[in-house]
């Protein structure tokens, strides 16, 4: 008499192809992004696939995971605790690949990251370059934006900071420091007196960078750490450094600027630094990140290089320990 073997539960079925790895890859975008249109946009496919993928998923395990409406998207109870999972498992795969592979430390995939504008578009491309040709096998998307992160939504990896981080939840290194001057090109002050003191630059015309100054200028002497404030009525407003560096050198007032960015027009004559001894409070710059149980080494090896090369570049400063 043979004994025999129970039958094992059948799985459930799911489309030619499929991959639950991918569908749940997918499904966590799809959260993420706040929309199948968005994730489709980040994942580089089309919206009905996106749609495909997260039925399919929902066929797999029997739940549905997601309500929808023409307007509303919301997660169900199981579709919460499905993302938590998800979430979770992705992690560990990544780690799981990489360590049987061994490549833990081999960059590889895409680098999303978004940076300021100027501070993108100038200072951060030679230290950009460099970590690309290190490592072939890895592509950036450089987004350049004048605003704060949103990691999630966006699906980014990590973000350059100018300013302070005011986000608990997330990591951030602080990498340099960009000394801020006060700047006016010699035609302005061609028939003006040479300023010694801060408080002789209140009666020039100035101009205003409104995401950091407006009404009013603080100064403070690097030596004696006296500090000097006085109001302006600034003749033009922007939030745009180039757009406030072309004013500057049109002879339209005097500004303060972010060193690095006058770097060059200094060395040339064609602005002229006042008051060397006064600056304006120095700016952080921070490498920011969500936290989480896996970083891929593209991420670790982009800190890396951008630690490095930040205190170097033009017109910047290095951290003090």
């Amino acid at each position: 008499m043979t004994n025999a073997l129970p039958a094992l539960p059948a799985l459930p079925t799911q489309p030619p192809g499929a991959d639950r790895i991918e569908l749940m890859q997918t499904f966590v975008r799809i959260v993420e992004a706040g929309s199948l249109s968005a994730a489709a946009q980040q994942l580089g496919t089309s919206q009905p696939t996106v749609s495909r993928r997260l039925q399919a998923l929902e066929r797999s395990l029997g739940i549905k995971l997601l309500q929808r409406s023409t307007h509303v998207m919301k997660l169900t109870e199981d579709g919460d605790r499905c993302f938590a999972h998800a979430k979770a498992l992705l992690e560990d795969w990544r780690a799981m690949e990489d360590d049987l592979r061994g490549t833990a430390d081999t960059p590889r995939g895409t680098l999303r990251v978004l940076a300021p504008h100027a501070f993108g578009q100038n200072q951060l491309i030679p230290p950009l370059m460099d970590y690309l040709r290190r490592y072939p096998d890895v592509s950036v998307e450089w987004m350049l934006h004048d605003r704060r992160p949103d990691f999630i939504a966006e699906g980014i990896d990590c973000a350059i900071q100018v300013g302070a981080v005011e986000d608990p939840s997330v990591v951030a290194i602080r990498l340099a420091e960009v000394p801020r001057i006060v700047l006016a090109s010699p035609a302005l002050m061609a028939s003006r007196p040479t300023p010694q003191h801060a408080q002789d630059l209140k009666d020039l015309p100035w101009l205003a960078l409104s995401t950091f100054y407006q009404r009013e200028v603080t100064l403070t002497h690097q030596h004696s750490s006296e500090a000097s404030t006085f109001a302006i009525t600034p003749r033009l407003a922007t939030d745009s450094l180039y757009a406030l560096r072309s004013a500057a050198l049109a002879g339209l007032g005097a500004c303060i600027a972010s060193a690095w960015i006058v770097d060059a027009d200094l060395r040339a004559g064609d602005l002229l630094h006042l008051v060397p001894t006064w600056q304006a409070p120095s700016l952080p710059v921070y490498l920011v990140y969500p936290h989480a149980r896996f970083y891929p080494a593209r991420l670790r090896l982009f800190l890396e290089g951008m630690r490095g090369a930040m205190p170097g570049l033009a017109g910047m400063r290095g951290v003090v320990s």
